[in-house]
Protein backbone atom coordinates (compact mmCIF):
# COMPACT_ATOMS: atom_id res chain seq x y z
CA UNK A 1 0.00 0.00 0.00
CA UNK A 2 0.49 3.72 -0.99
CA UNK A 3 1.16 6.13 1.87
CA UNK A 4 0.18 9.96 0.85
CA UNK A 5 1.94 12.53 0.80
CA UNK A 6 0.46 14.06 3.93
CA UNK A 7 1.07 10.54 5.48
CA UNK A 8 4.65 10.87 5.25
CA UNK A 9 4.73 14.05 6.32
CA UNK A 10 3.18 12.81 9.26
CA UNK A 11 5.26 10.25 9.73
CA UNK A 12 8.27 12.66 9.37
CA UNK A 13 7.55 14.93 12.72
CA UNK A 14 8.52 13.62 15.94
CA UNK A 15 5.24 12.49 17.09
CA UNK A 16 4.89 9.23 19.13
CA UNK A 17 3.55 6.13 18.56
CA UNK A 18 1.94 2.94 20.41
CA UNK A 19 2.60 -0.20 19.10
CA UNK A 20 0.05 -3.09 19.97
CA UNK A 21 1.63 -6.65 19.16
CA UNK A 22 -0.23 -10.23 20.19
CA UNK A 23 2.07 -11.75 23.32
CA UNK A 24 2.40 -15.84 23.24
CA UNK A 25 -1.06 -16.33 24.41
CA UNK A 26 -2.67 -13.85 21.92
CA UNK A 27 -3.31 -10.69 24.00
CA UNK A 28 -2.20 -7.11 23.05
CA UNK A 29 1.04 -5.62 24.13
CA UNK A 30 0.99 -2.01 23.61
CA UNK A 31 4.42 0.11 24.18
CA UNK A 32 4.93 3.68 23.39
CA UNK A 33 7.96 3.86 20.24
CA UNK A 34 9.38 6.46 18.42
CA UNK A 35 9.06 5.88 14.47
CA UNK A 36 10.24 7.08 10.92
CA UNK A 37 10.26 5.53 7.89
CA UNK A 38 12.08 4.32 4.57
CA UNK A 39 9.40 5.22 1.77
CA UNK A 40 6.61 4.03 2.69
CA UNK A 41 7.62 1.51 5.19
CA UNK A 42 7.59 2.07 8.93
CA UNK A 43 10.48 1.46 11.15
CA UNK A 44 10.71 1.63 14.91
CA UNK A 45 13.26 0.54 17.20
CA UNK A 46 13.60 -2.18 19.58
CA UNK A 47 15.68 -4.70 21.79
CA UNK A 48 15.77 -8.51 21.41
CA UNK A 49 15.75 -8.63 25.19
CA UNK A 50 12.24 -6.56 25.85
CA UNK A 51 9.15 -8.72 25.21
CA UNK A 52 7.99 -6.89 22.06
CA UNK A 53 11.41 -7.86 20.37
CA UNK A 54 10.45 -11.53 21.28
CA UNK A 55 6.89 -11.56 20.01
CA UNK A 56 7.89 -9.91 16.73
CA UNK A 57 10.74 -12.12 16.50
CA UNK A 58 8.43 -15.18 15.58
CA UNK A 59 7.02 -13.03 12.87
CA UNK A 60 3.41 -11.22 13.04
CA UNK A 61 0.93 -8.61 12.21
CA UNK A 62 1.73 -5.48 14.29
CA UNK A 63 -0.60 -1.86 14.36
CA UNK A 64 1.15 1.56 14.90
CA UNK A 65 -0.69 4.36 16.04
CA UNK A 66 0.89 7.59 15.63
CA UNK A 67 -1.01 10.19 17.49
CA UNK A 68 -0.14 14.87 16.77
CA UNK A 69 1.96 15.29 19.73
CA UNK A 70 -0.34 18.80 20.12
CA UNK A 71 -3.82 17.59 18.91
CA UNK A 72 -4.62 13.80 19.92
CA UNK A 73 -7.81 14.04 17.30
CA UNK A 74 -5.14 13.94 14.75
CA UNK A 75 -3.65 10.74 13.96
CA UNK A 76 -2.35 7.82 11.61
CA UNK A 77 -2.70 3.85 12.00
CA UNK A 78 -0.37 1.74 10.19
CA UNK A 79 -0.97 -1.79 9.89
CA UNK A 80 0.62 -4.64 8.67
CA UNK A 81 3.47 -7.31 8.82
CA UNK A 82 6.33 -6.90 11.19
CA UNK A 83 9.41 -7.93 10.50
CA UNK A 84 13.02 -7.37 12.31
CA UNK A 85 16.30 -6.45 10.69
CA UNK A 86 19.77 -6.29 13.02
CA UNK A 87 21.75 -4.62 10.19
CA UNK A 88 21.62 -1.03 10.78
CA UNK A 89 20.01 -1.19 14.00
CA UNK A 90 22.18 0.61 16.07
CA UNK A 91 22.28 3.74 13.42
CA UNK A 92 18.65 3.62 13.45
CA UNK A 93 18.50 4.07 16.95
CA UNK A 94 20.75 7.12 16.91
CA UNK A 95 18.72 8.85 14.00
CA UNK A 96 15.44 8.03 15.77
CA UNK A 97 17.05 9.57 18.86
CA UNK A 98 18.36 12.39 16.89
CA UNK A 99 14.83 13.13 15.74
CA UNK A 100 13.20 13.12 19.12
CA UNK A 101 15.54 14.96 21.35
CA UNK A 102 18.52 16.02 19.32
CA UNK A 103 21.27 13.64 20.50
CA UNK A 104 22.68 10.00 20.27
CA UNK A 105 21.01 7.08 22.48
CA UNK A 106 22.40 6.64 25.63
CA UNK A 107 22.34 2.73 25.69
CA UNK A 108 22.02 1.36 22.20
CA UNK A 109 22.48 -2.72 23.13
CA UNK A 110 20.92 -5.76 21.62
CA UNK A 111 18.73 -3.22 18.93
CA UNK A 112 16.97 -4.40 15.99
CA UNK A 113 15.29 -2.57 13.65
CA UNK A 114 11.15 -3.52 12.96
CA UNK A 115 9.89 -2.58 9.39
CA UNK A 116 5.88 -2.50 9.18
CA UNK A 117 4.85 -2.86 5.77
CA UNK A 118 1.42 -0.75 5.85
CA UNK A 119 -1.37 -2.97 4.68
CA UNK A 120 -4.17 -0.96 6.19
CA UNK A 121 -4.13 2.73 6.95
CA UNK A 122 -6.40 4.45 8.84
CA UNK A 123 -6.29 8.32 10.06
CA UNK A 124 -8.18 11.38 11.37
CA UNK A 125 -7.41 14.77 10.71
CA UNK A 126 -4.65 14.61 8.48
Amino acid sequence: MTLTDKQRAFIDEPNFAVVAVNDDRGHPRSTVVWVDRDGDTLRFNTTTARAKGRHLARGGYVSVLIVDEHNFHRWLEIQGPARLVEEGALEHIHALSHKYTGRDFANPQDRVTVLVTPERVNEYEL
